[in-house]
């Protein structure tokens, strides 16, 4: 087992790295900003070094202060949590040139599935659906005007190196199409300086599944059930559950299936997760709807996901320790052949936001109180006394809850949200009060349209 870990983020990320890695006892460093020297996961390392001001290009993507700190404390491997650097190719290629052991998939696979036109045609070549759609990027307006017109309205326009909602529009007709394009080119040229456009069928009622992968040191591929997030704000997600109260036994074969096709077609090591979309199959030649749906692939995370915590809970397994194993070459502590689901899991995002236009609050926290209980899980990056700074993602903490089905872990979810008290900066805690007294959200029957239609 790795000795001693740098942990390459902040907030609640880097508290839970840190807790799975100090329980496994590895000596945990952490790396922060000017910003958050008094945030909890600095005082929880066992060491801690500054590596700039707060704007995270000076900082948590500043890779040679990052690998100067790894020299520096003696770390054998870094972990880069999620965001940031953490599907970045070039600095997991730097850290593994530099002597240490990069805790994720190696840098061909993150290049692989970085770019969304290359990684949608090797998933088709691998035999996994993919959404009709362009095989090369549209190069100009007139290619991606004929694009769709082939393809058929509505499009969505993506930006091909795009990632967490970002850099989508959607286009209902050539006129739309005009103004998408040019509106998603300059936004990815200027976010990812690569101006490569997608375009892509647009499916209006859809649900956003996805499957969490671990490939391990053996070189198998295991998929760990799927996780629904179809409730999200600005196509980013808000609420996530598993198992999916959409798929059925017989449509889960089949995603999890394809979501280890998808991996073994990059040769995938460590933790990864296969987003899908469903979407309602076409009636049939008698005009007979079937009753399961379809799903296409959408992209594949090459990192540890937010939501990570809904899969351990239904599985029984601490994904972060499955990470530092497959990096330190151990074999898994489950049996890849007897995988047994249990119970059902649902995560919520608390962020410093507006519950209403969900627009960023920061602040000082004067109260904060997490709840507790059977079944309950706080996962939080902040505490009393700390400050939410305008510098980095609004995410305070991931309220998790469980329970043996769907309608416990629903009214542990709800005593939990009305426990849970925060005062100082704005919070979308009410919001998750009204979601769980929705009744299109607790009857399962929803989709990523749910939060417009609740506001």
């Amino acid at each position: 087992m790795i000795e001693s870990l740098l942990v390459a983020n902040r907030g609640e990320i880097a508290r839970r790295i840190i807790r799975t890695a100090k329980r496994l006892g590895i000596r945990v460093i952490a790396v922060h900003s000017e910003a958050d020297a008094d945030l909890p996961f600095v005082a929880e390392a066992d060491e801690a070094v500054l590596i700039g001001p707060p704007n995270p290009a000076l900082s948590y993507r500043n890779t040679e202060a990052i690998l100067a700190a790894a020299k520096s404390t003696g770390a054998q491997a870094i972990h880069p949590g999620y965001g940031f650097l953490s599907e970045n190719a070039e600095f997991a290629r730097t850290v593994e040139a530099s002597g240490l052991i990069w805790v994720g998939p190696d840098a061909d696979a993150i290049t692989a599935m970085g770019d969304k036109i290359n990684a949608r045609n090797l998933m088709a070549a691998a035999g996994v659906p993919v959404a009709p759609g362009t095989t090369d990027p549209a190069a100009d307006l007139d290619a991606a005007v004929t694009a769709a017109a082939e393809i058929g309205y509505p499009v969505m326009v993506k930006a091909a190196a795009g990632g967490g909602g970002m850099g989508m529009g959607v286009a209902v007709d050539e006129a739309a199409l005009r103004t998408e394009y040019d509106k998603v080119r300059a936004f990815a040229e200027r976010m990812f300086g690569d101006g490569s456009v997608l375009i892509e069928r647009y499916f209006p009622r859809v649900r956003h599944v996805e499957v969490q992968i671990l490939g391990l040191a053996d070189g198998r591929v295991v998929a760990l059930g799927e996780r629904e997030c179809s409730v999200q704000r600005r196509n980013q997600k808000l609420v996530e559950e598993s198992p999916s109260p959409a798929v059925s036994p017989e449509l889960r074969s089949r995603l999890l299936a394809a979501a280890v096709r998808a991996g073994e077609a990059v040769g995938y090591r460590n933790a990864g997760t296969v987003e899908c979309l469903l979407v309602p199959r076409e009636p049939d030649a008698a005009g007979t709807a079937p009753g399961s749906e379809d799903f296409f692939f959408l992209e594949m995370n090459t990192r540890l996901q937010v939501e990570h915590p809904v899969t351990e809970y239904v599985y029984g397994i601490d994904l972060v320790e499955e990470q530092l194993r497959v990096a330190s070459g151990l074999a898994p502590t489950f049996d890849p052949d007897a995988l047994t689901p249990s119970g059902h899991a649902i995560e919520m995002r608390i962020n410093a936001e507006d519950p209403k236009r969900f627009l960023p609050g920061p602040g000082v926290i004067r109260t904060w109180v997490e709840p507790t209980g059977e079944g309950v899980r706080v996962d939080s990056g902040y505490t009393e006394g700390n400050t939410v700074t305008p510098f980095y993602d609004s995410l305070l903490a991931k309220l998790i809850v469980s329970g043996a089905t769907r309608d416990e872990a629903l009214d542990r979810a709800k005593a939990a949200v009305a426990a849970f008290q925060i005062e100082g900066p704005k919070n979308n805690v009410p919001f998750f009060a009204e979601l769980l007294t929705n009744a299109e959200f607790l009857s399962g029957a929803y989709d990523t349209g749910i939060v417009s239609r609740m506001r």
